[in-house]
């Protein structure tokens, strides 16, 4: 809620003097199976944290970082949504592909205000969301070999030097920009 968003930039800005680097990072899988059965409570929550949750962080990050000399956001999207879809996972693919919409338009709205956008699009990665139903870590080592031309799936450190790299003084030019790290699934 924008509460808690500005509360969290209040707090971050009050511990450490400005807020120069944000990463937006919120993501919920709900509502799985066909899109028309998918329940409105589930449909509203996926929109209401990944879409909803990014565009109330960004305003407040933003208001601060444009009044104080700028800034770097990274936003957490996916590689299903924008570059690539599957059967099932109609509100999280939604909710995703509109992460990577916001940030192109809020990096052309506000780029003029020294804050610079881009986004992040991770496939399936090391950790619990990228495993099936009582799949273990080898069992999904072993389905992911067909599944995507690196045949494996990308490690924690792989995505996070994606989001420094946006992040640092080296990315200074990139505006709006969407990185794919997804072991070429979506290539």
């Amino acid at each position: 809620d924008s509460d808690s968003m500005r509360d969290l930039v209040a707090a971050t800005t009050d511990r450490f003097g400005t807020l120069d680097i944000a990463v937006n990072n919120a993501g919920i899988l709900r509502g799985t199976g066909p899109a028309a059965d998918i329940a409105q409570e589930d449909w509203d929550a996926v929109l209401r944290t990944n879409v909803t949750g990014v565009w109330l962080a960004m305003k407040h990050q933003i208001a601060h970082m444009r009044d104080n000399g700028g800034g770097a956001i990274v936003n957490v999207s996916s590689n299903l949504g924008a570059h690539q879809r599957i059967p099932g996972a109609a509100a999280y693919i939604t909710s995703k592909a509109a992460v990577a919409a916001l940030t192109r338009a809020t990096a052309l709205d506000h780029i003029a205000d020294g804050v610079r956008i881009n986004a992040v699009s991770p496939g399936a990665a090391a950790g619990p969301m990228s495993l099936k139903p009582g799949e273990t870590e080898a069992g999904r080592a072993e389905r992911v070999k067909n599944e995507n031309p690196l045949g494996r799936v990308a490690e924690a450190e792989e995505v996070a030097a994606a989001v420094l790299y946006l992040a640092s003084p080296a990315a200074g030019s990139v505006v709006g920009a969407d990185l794919v790290v997804d072991s070429g699934s979506s290539a």
